[in-house]
């Protein structure tokens, strides 16, 4: 199998070119390869011919169609054994390429669906046709990124674009659709995405970026459009659910701790000397939800006019940022509906041009808002030329009404109409439905108001909402702006909140995954427990319910799909018996005839805690399935991991010992088998231990990376000098000079990061007391 990637600046591997975005031409392409495989490019194939070469040998010439005018980045082929199956819309020819058993398994069969499906989206939306002929989508069993948008010839990783006909859970299908649609919409406009499926390649292919620091106009459009895309596709989705779980959260947690902004100038580019850092969450993910905040402000009617008018101007040519500006000035200033504070350049640059994103304060005695950036307390950084003050769309409601968008032009405004009266029922909340990318800090009066709204009546507040203002609160908690008592009392309410999608921010706020085994062993444990088990039951014995009696009606639950599994984990790990009891009796179940398959959506948790009630037996079991020769790569995963956890000493000795063995575990199994240990409650001294004693076998297999993993856990235990040394003098003796100092200054700020964390869990022990029997 051969099959390329050129961008970004790997086409002049290929063929002598200047491979600039902006440098763009038609492409003739000849391929000559063994007659027993099949070669594909951008074009139809127009010739196929044969040569012998000096020996005699039979070789097949296939000629492709010239070009489109495109940049060298976008350029493509691939030369493989595959099958394909294919189906045409509107005049265009799709076909789906994947090994030869996937293809008769019937594996790519959802994405030739919904493929025909998304185009036909894009096209009806953006009122531009699709310019080729023909459409290639191909699959392939290893790639480097999650998807490519070769105009006409698309590369994704098998994983990307397979479903099994036997998997009727959305969750497979939703990821396929976002991966597929992403790729689609780069057809008209550009990039690759990393991690969705089918993009819109009228962003980037038909219209590219200037240069590479406007990467953001290829993947920040796409990433907004492949959740339309899909949503379409997948009706049953909710799109701003799903985007704001997946896009929009997760960049808000990064983009605070990242230095660079969204559009960064060219000189500072290229004085980094990589462009592949561009690819980054920033230019995908913050790029999407700017995307998103300005559909909004605009209304999707005009934003869409505007980018038909874009694409339509600089079809088979290039623009940069100003070029969408002007576009969206033009529709702006021909209608009178929408009013903007400020040129849509000024707004938008604020927005793309300067790091980081602001917090909101306000205060409600005087219904005044001021901004700053949001940075963190401990570490504030440097401010740049925009003086931190952005141009921000205000949505906002009262007493459960929406307001009119209202707007913060300046570092501080007063808005009279958001003053409130004595009525402890008179509440405000902003950025409804997390509209606009940035964070809000209340005042106490109005949080005590909220706190209080959602134990009397949660559904008062939309579950966007109430799912943002439970992570802007413990975010602001993080960064020192509010106590960890203000983000608690937020937590109060949730024995009746139903939505997983909220409950999962919860969990993974309170109980961070890296940090079970420390709250374990603290004295918030036992509190913890008791605080939350209370609250989890109604919605656990829900789920619960479901697993037992028929958990098929849960195939169109997407957050089911996606959180149940550390709800459940989260219950058995807090002791909760009926959980513990239902891990048992299923693996139970499983043990008794190895052909049952544990419901998919719980399969990692019940696996664990049924090796970490049992004893032997469960665990040999466990090791059995892994050796079992038509397991299939996830269970495997579920397995190694599942076996980590368990609870005698001896056990968790023996896995790592057995993962010492070639025999036994290919080598790359072995670190992750230390990995999954050093986690564990009673696993990290052991896993220690066993590194130490066996580090010259270990070394040679995995080098130094292999002790940063271990180190990075182990450094949560630290707490004291003595502890520090004891790590030191092993690190001394492995080490380099350069690394020990490295190290040293790790475990230094690992030590004080621990004392801030007990310090913390000291406070939310206290009112965990306090409030426990609420």
């Amino acid at each position: 199998l051969i099959a390329s990637q050129m961008e970004p600046t790997y086409a002049r591997r290929v063929y002598p070119c200047f491979d600039e975005p902006a440098m763009k031409a038609t492409f003739n392409i000849r391929i000559i390869h063994d007659p027993s495989y099949v070669a594909l490019s951008n074009m139809p194939a127009i010739d196929v011919s044969e040569v012998k070469d000096e020996n005699g040998s039979l070789w097949t010439v296939t000629t492709f169609n010239t070009s489109l005018k495109m940049s060298t980045y976008l350029t493509a082929f691939v030369i493989c054994d595959f099958d394909y199956v294919t189906r045409t819309e509107r005049g265009n020819e799709i076909r789906i390429w994947a090994r030869k058993e996937a293809v008769k398994n019937g594996y790519v069969d959802y994405a030739l669906n919904i493929t025909g499906q998304i185009f036909s989206f894009l096209e009806d939306i953006l009122n531009v046709s699709y310019p080729l002929p023909k459409t290639d989508l191909v699959a392939l069993p290893d790639f480097g990124a999650g998807g490519m948008e070769n105009w006409g010839l698309i590369i994704f990783q098998e994983a990307s674009l397979m479903n099994f006909p036997s998997d009727e859970f959305t969750r497979r299908k939703a990821m396929i659709a976002l991966i597929v649609s992403h790729e689609l919409g780069h057809q008209a406009c550009g990039k690759k995405i990393l991690y969705v499926f089918f993009q819109f390649k009228w962003f980037g292919n038909l219209v590219t970026m200037n240069w590479w620091n406007d990467l953001w106009l290829n993947e920040g459009l796409t990433s907004y459009f492949e959740y339309l895309g899909a949503t379409f596709v997948e009706p049953k989705l909710s799109l701003d659910k799903i985007f704001y779980a997946h896009v929009v959260q997760p960049i808000l947690r990064e983009d605070s701790e990242i230095a660079r902004s969204l559009s960064e100038s060219e000189d500072t580019i290229k004085a980094s000397f990589s462009l592949m850092f561009l690819f980054d969450n920033i230019t995908y993910s913050k790029g999407a939800s700017i995307t998103w905040m300005l559909s909004g402000f605009l209304t999707e009617k005009l934003f869409i006019r505007a980018l038909t008018s874009y694409l339509k101007e600089f079809s088979f040519s290039n623009a940069n940022q100003d070029d969408l500006w002007t576009h969206i000035q033009m529709v702006v200033d021909a209608q009178d509906e929408v009013q903007l504070p400020a040129p849509v350049k000024q707004i938008m640059d604020s927005w793309t041009c300067q790091n980081g994103f602001p917090v909101l304060t306000l205060n409600l005695t005087t219904g005044t808002i001021s901004q700053e950036q949001f940075f963190n307390k401990n570490n504030r950084k440097s401010t740049d030329s925009y003086n931190n003050t952005w141009i921000i769309p205000i949505s906002w409601m009262r007493n459960g009404s929406s307001q009119p968008l209202t707007w913060l032009d300046k570092s501080s405004k007063i808005f009279p109409e958001m003053q409130i009266s004595e009525s402890e029922y008179d509440w405000i909340l902003l950025n409804v439905n997390l509209s606009g990318y940035y964070r809000v800090n209340y005042d106490q009066i109005n949080l005590k108001r909220l706190a209080r709204l959602l134990e009397s009546d949660p559904k008062a507040i939309p579950a966007v909402s109430r799912f943002q203002l439970i992570d802007d609160v413990f975010a602001l908690t993080d960064f020192g702006y509010v106590p960890i008592e203000t983000a608690l009392e937020l937590t109060k309410y949730l024995a009746r909140e139903d939505e997983l999608f909220v409950w999962n921010v919860v969990l993974l706020n309170l109980i961070p995954d890296n940090l079970e085994s420390t709250l374990k062993n603290h004295e918030v444990y036992p509190l913890l427990k008791k605080y939350l088990l209370k609250r989890m039951l109604p919605i656990y014995h829900y789920y619960a319910g479901f697993i037992w009696q028929n958990v098929d009606a849960l195939e169109d639950d997407y957050f089911a799909q996606l959180y149940l599994e550390k709800l459940l984990a989260t219950a058995c790990w807090l002791g909760l018996q009926d959980c513990l009891d239902l891990s048992s009796e299923l693996y139970a179940k499983w043990r008794g005839n190895p052909d049952y398959k544990i419901p998919f959506l719980i399969r990692r948790t019940v696996c664990c805690y049924g090796v970490a009630v049992g004893s032997d037996k469960e665990w040999n079991f466990a090791w059995e399935m892994y050796n079992r020769t038509d397991s299939v790569e996830e269970d495997d995963d579920i397995l190694l991991y599942a076996m980590s956890c368990a609870k005698e000493s001896w056990l968790l000795y023996r896995y790592l010992q057995y993962g010492l063995s070639d025999a036994l575990f290919s080598s790359n199994r072995t670190s992750v088998i230390i990995s999954h240990v050093v986690t564990k409650d009673i696993g990290h001294r052991i896993a220690w231990e066993f590194v130490t004693e066996n580090w010259p076998l270990l070394s040679q297999g995995y080098g130094h990376e292999l002790l940063h993993d271990v180190l990075k856990v182990m450094g949560r235990f630290v707490k004291t000098d003595v502890q520090i040394e004891e790590l030191q003098v092993f690190y001394n003796a492995t080490l380099e000079e350069d690394e020990r100092e490295a190290v040293t200054m790790l475990l230094e700020s690992a030590k004080l990061e621990n004392i801030e964390r007990r310090k913390l869990l000291s406070k939310v022990a206290i009112w965990l007391e306090n409030n426990v029997d609420d």
